[in-house]
């Protein structure tokens, strides 16, 4: 059963334990895991305080997975990291894929906005990159020719919004910034 008062008891101890240092335990992981299904389109916000923000999704019913046991395989020699782009050590062959903030009015999913002046930086860094890059954003006239300019192979498709305040499901156009591949 999906319960408005459990969803928000959750969400208040997945704070309290990012306040107080619990952040990367266990308890925390369980927690995001269920936040993530359970809250409005499955979306990852958090305010200005550092506190995760998302409202209470209406489902009638949610598939969670009980068993990650078979993510072992594939993830065990990943890294996650959470930290500023520029502070990634990449070896020359990475594949990058970026999926930064739209190019839209609202861009604070985080404790800190991601500004225009943070997409041109992003551009930039992965510019330098020498191995494959693949970057998405909404194409926005100045996303088109930030990546234009920089010499990005660009396409351009029709995605749907699974996210949005007023309820639009229009499909947007999208673009794919493509860089040595």
């Amino acid at each position: 059963m999906n319960d408005r008062d459990v969803y928000e008891q959750n969400r208040r101890s997945f704070n309290a334990l990012i306040s107080n240092g619990g952040r990367k335990s266990g308890e925390a992981a369980a927690l995001f895991y269920y936040l993530n299904r359970t809250g409005f389109n499955g979306l990852c916000r958090f305010n200005s305080s550092g506190k995760f923000n998302v409202p209470f999704g209406r489902y009638a019913t949610i598939n969670y997975a009980r068993d990650f046991t078979s993510f072992r395989t594939v993830t065990r020699r990943w890294t996650f990291l959470c930290e500023d782009f520029e502070k990634v050590s990449l070896l020359p062959d990475d594949f990058v894929y970026a999926d930064p903030p739209y190019d839209v009015e609202f861009t604070r999913y985080a404790k800190e906005d991601f500004t225009w002046a943070d997409q041109e930086r992003l551009a930039n860094w992965l510019c330098r990159h020498p191995g494959p890059v693949v970057l998405s954003n909404q194409a926005t006239d100045r996303i088109v020719s930030l990546y234009e300019n920089l010499g990005y192979k660009l396409a351009f498709l029709k995605a749907p919004r699974r996210i949005s305040c007023t309820g639009d499901r229009t499909p947007v156009r999208e673009i794919l910034a493509l860089r040595n591949l």
